[in-house]
Formats: C-alpha cells, sequence, structure tokens
C-alpha cells in the first residue's frame, strides 16, 4: 500500500494525477462534426501563429458537448496514405499526461487530415514572454514553465515518443489555471516526408542540418533554446548566447525585466544548463531524465498557484472564451468593423431596405426624413467601409430620434425582417444586442452604443430566420 501511495505521489509530480480519467478516449470525428465545431472552419476562429497563411492551420471549435478542442488542419497532400496517419494519430492519441495538450481524437475522411487536442485557452510562452501586455514573465513561473516542459518530455520519452518536432515557444501552451503544457501536435510530423523544424536554421540543431533526422538528442537542443528564450526574454540565436557565455557576459543574456528578481547563483545555473544542452556534439548533451532532476532543485514559490504568478484570473481564460462569443461577438469584443463587415455581408445582411414603408406607419415629419436619410448615409458608408462616416451618420441619426428605450425596442420589433421569429427568440436576439451594445460602448465618445447595437440586432435577426428551428435558440451572439 505504501508503494502504490509513493507511485501515486510521484505521477501527480510528474504531471500524470489522474488525466485519463478525464479526457475522453480517442476518438475519429467526422469532418461535419469538425465543420460545426469551428463554424465551417472559419477564418476568425483561426489560432495559430501565420494564420491562414501557415501550410497547416489551427482552429478552435468548441464540440456539442460543449467541450473546447483545438484542431490542426494538415495540407491536403501532407498524409497521403490514410493508414499511416491514424497509426501515428492513435499512437499520440495514447499519452495522457497533465503535462501536455493532450490529443483527443483526429479525422481522416477523402483527403483531410485533422487532429483534435484540448484547447488551452491562456495563450502561448511566445505571448507571455515575448509580446507581454501587462506584466512580464516572473523568474518563478519561467522555471516553472522549464520543469514542467522538461517532465512533459520525460513523460513522452517513457512511453516511446521521444521525438518531438520543432520545439519552440509557440509549443508551449497554459490552460486554464495558468500552468504550461506542451502542445501535442509537436509528437507528429507536420507531413509524412516532410521536414521537422519550420524555424529559422540559426535554431536548429547541427545533425539535423547534417543528416535531416530528428534524435532524442535534436529534441534536447531545442529545449536549449527555449531555456533561452525564457532567460533573456527574447529568441537569440544559440550561437551568440554561447558566444556570450563562453565570454562570461552571461548576465547581458539576462532579461531586463527581471533584473533584481534572481540570484546570481540560479541565473548561472540556468545558463549552464542551456549551454550543456546546445553543445555541438549531441552525446554531449545531458539527457531529459537528467534535466528535470537540476531543474526541481531550482524551483521558487512552489506554493504558489500558476494562475496567480501569470497574472491571470483562476480557471478562467481571455473574455472572449469565457463568454463563449460566436464570430460576431468576438468582432465586437475586439471593436473590428472590417469583421463585423464582412460577417454582416456573408449573411446577406440588406441594411435598411424596405424601410420607407415601414415608417408609414409613423407620423411623416421633416424629422423623422433627416433620420431617415441620415440612416440611409450610414448604411452606405457602412457598406464602402468608411466607418468613421458610418459612425457619425449613425449616432446623428441616433441624437435626432427622442424616443425613450422602450420605443426603441418596440420599433426594432415592428422592423424586424423575420416576422415569423416566436416572440420569445426576437427577445433573446433584443437581449443578445444590449449585450452587444454595451461592449461597443467602449469605442470612445464620438459612438453611441446604441447606434451600431441595432445594425448588429438585425444582423443576428436575419441570420436567425435561416437556420433550422432548433438552431434558433442558440443564434444569439453571446452562446449559453
Amino acid at each position: 500500500m505504501m508503494r502504490e501511495q509513493n507511485a501515486e505521489k510521484q505521477g501527480e509530480k510528474n504531471g500524470e494525477k489522474n488525466e485519463k480519467n478525464s479526457l475522453p478516449n480517442f476518438t475519429e470525428f467526422s469532418l461535419e462534426e469538425l465543420k460545426a465545431a469551428t463554424s465551417g472552419f472559419a477564418s476568425e476562429n483561426i489560432v495559430s501563429e501565420h494564420g491562414e497563411k501557415a501550410p497547416n492551420v489551427v482552429y478552435k471549435g468548441r464540440l456539442n458537448t460543449d467541450r473546447w478542442i483545438a484542431i490542426k488542419r494538415f495540407n491536403k497532400s501532407a498524409w497521403p496514405d490514410s493508414r499511416q496517419f491514424l497509426e501515428e494519430a492513435r499512437s499520440v492519441g495514447n499519452l495522457r499526461n497533465d503535462r501536455l495538450a493532450n490529443l483527443i481524437g483526429c479525422c481522416c475522411e477523402g483527403n483531410d487530415r485533422l487532429l483534435v487536442a484540448e484547447f488551452m485557452p491562456n495563450e502561448t510562452l511566445a505571448k507571455h514572454l515575448f509580446h507581454w501586455e501587462t506584466q512580464p514573465m516572473k523568474w518563478a513561473m519561467r522555471l516553472r514553465v522549464a520543469l514542467y516542459l522538461a517532465q512533459a518530455l520525460e513523460y513522452c520519452s517513457s512511453k516511446g515518443r521521444a521525438l518531438y518536432h520543432d520545439l519552440n515557444a509557440y509549443r508551449v501552451l497554459f490552460d486554464q489555471e495558468g500552468d504550461p503544457r506542451l502542445s501535442c501536435f509537436g509528437l507528429m510530423k507536420n507531413s509524412r516526408d516532410g521536414k521537422s523544424y519550420s524555424t529559422n536554421l540559426a535554431f536548429t540543431p547541427p545533425e539535423y542540418l547534417r543528416t535531416g533526422r530528428v534524435t532524442p538528442e535534436s529534441v534536447v537542443y531545442s529545449f536549449g533554446t527555449l531555456l533561452l528564450d525564457l532567460l533573456s526574454g527574447k529568441h537569440i540565436p544559440p550561437s551568440h548566447a554561447l558566444d556570450l557565455i563562453r565570454g562570461k557576459n552571461f548576465l547581458m543574456l539576462m532579461d531586463s525585466c527581471l533584473e533584481g528578481h534572481f540570484s546570481n547563483d540560479d541565473g548561472t545555473e540556468l545558463v549552464r544548463l542551456a549551454s550543456r544542452c546546445l553543445q555541438y556534439e549531441a552525446r554531449e548533451r545531458p539527457n531529459v531524465k537528467s534535466l528535470v532532476t537540476a531543474l526541481m532543485s531550482l524551483q521558487k514559490e512552489t506554493e504558489v498557484p500558476s494562475y496567480a504568478l501569470m497574472g491571470i484570473p483562476q480557471g478562467t481564460s481571455s473574455s472572449a472564451q469565457s463568454l463563449s462569443l460566436t464570430p460576431v461577438g468576438e468582432a465586437c469584443l475586439r471593436k473590428d468593423l472590417t469583421a463585423i463587415h464582412e460577417i454582416l455581408n456573408k449573411i446577406g445582411y440588406k441594411d435598411d431596405e424596405g424601410i420607407t414603408n415601414e415608417l408609414s406607419f409613423e407620423m411623416w415629419t421633416n424629422q423623422m426624413q433627416e433620420i431617415l436619410n441620415s440612416k440611409k448615409h450610414g448604411d452606405t458608408a457602412f457598406r464602402a467601409k468608411d466607418f468613421a462616416a458610418a459612425i457619425d451618420s449613425y449616432t446623428q441619426s441616433q441624437d435626432m430620434t427622442n424616443a425613450n428605450t422602450m420605443q426603441a425596442r418596440r420599433k426594432l420589433r415592428m422592423r424586424c425582417p423575420c416576422q415569423k421569429l416566436r416572440v420569445s427568440v426576437v427577445g433573446n436576439a433584443i437581449d443578445t444586442a444590449d449585450v452587444a451594445a454595451a461592449v461597443l460602448a467602449s469605442f470612445g465618445t464620438s459612438i453611441n452604443s446604441t447606434s451600431v447595437g441595432p445594425k448588429i440586432l438585425r444582423a443576428v435577426k436575419y441570420s436567425s430566420a435561416n437556420v433550422s428551428e432548433p438552431q434558433k435558440q442558440s443564434s444569439n451572439i453571446f452562446k449559453p
């Protein structure tokens, strides 16, 4: 019994705490399921580094079980042999560990090859290290990232998957608790016969340049480049870093944001570890097990959870993720008028065509005519992507309207182009527009939140009329 308890504790240290029980078994998804999860592989759901320009694009999606997933879609010609692709995917899918963003499924239909993994909502190491916004990554967190990655590689190696392709800061992801995880996508090559490294040659292991083959020692070399990233907060070529280390100028390597937050002994030890990983001769590099041992002794603030060190709320992700936004909602949150314009055009939104007849129910006054003309000017400017003029016209139109909030809601109901929608669905759409308008209110003082809100509302109503009855309830910008 004591031996079992010790084994369980050791498993938890290495990230093996009941992960198998919390994830579904490896599944072969249909292409239709993944299309539905990503809104038809919409560009708004792309989360990979180079967007649509990348040869293999990663999307975020949501299954009908409400599980968030990351989907890597390979180039059409990447894996011509479907059997080989499935065997590789199943092998990686058998791995289950808290230090990995685990692979939970794949899709192999026709020429399509896709991998499905856990979605990590708190960005990449590259974002937090090179492009941070609120605070630089703390020293204790950098040490934790290094340890967790070493533990992930050790686990994979123990399960017969010692090779990791193109290990870099974009492969390190942060989960809802702020813990770093290694992406499972790097455990498979981007194609059957493709390159294992897509990064600049300056960061590629020397033996790979000679032979074109990845070895476990090559992975250790790439781990060394990650240690340099953590030390410097920059992506420094290993040759330049080694020159500084040999000249005993390692303090010049250190991120200036860390000044006064680490001891020289700890800094020296991590630099020494990085230089060992970056040895030209592969046989002189340490193995991943010794890396785990060395990094374990360097850990700081071990009792502080990762989300606290990272400065993110516990158990939450970005606001877009926590609000469960659809593409329209995310465009509103990003204040991206170009994206809003494209979405409205895609769903066939027709501005206020036919509104002249509808306004016959109201008093024909000069003021109402001015309101109508102003709105039409706004619609014309919006179609032409002249957003400044559109905002001015919509705001002018709203300023001329003296009706109170209840009257505005009644008019929106009357002008709904989907007269056959049930009242409850219309009410949900109006509530949705209120939320969207609240987000849009942060655009600035020159925009009235109720001026663009109705535009989005009419788009929501229009799209609701073009979906089947079971889908209507989920047509809000902010999904329940």
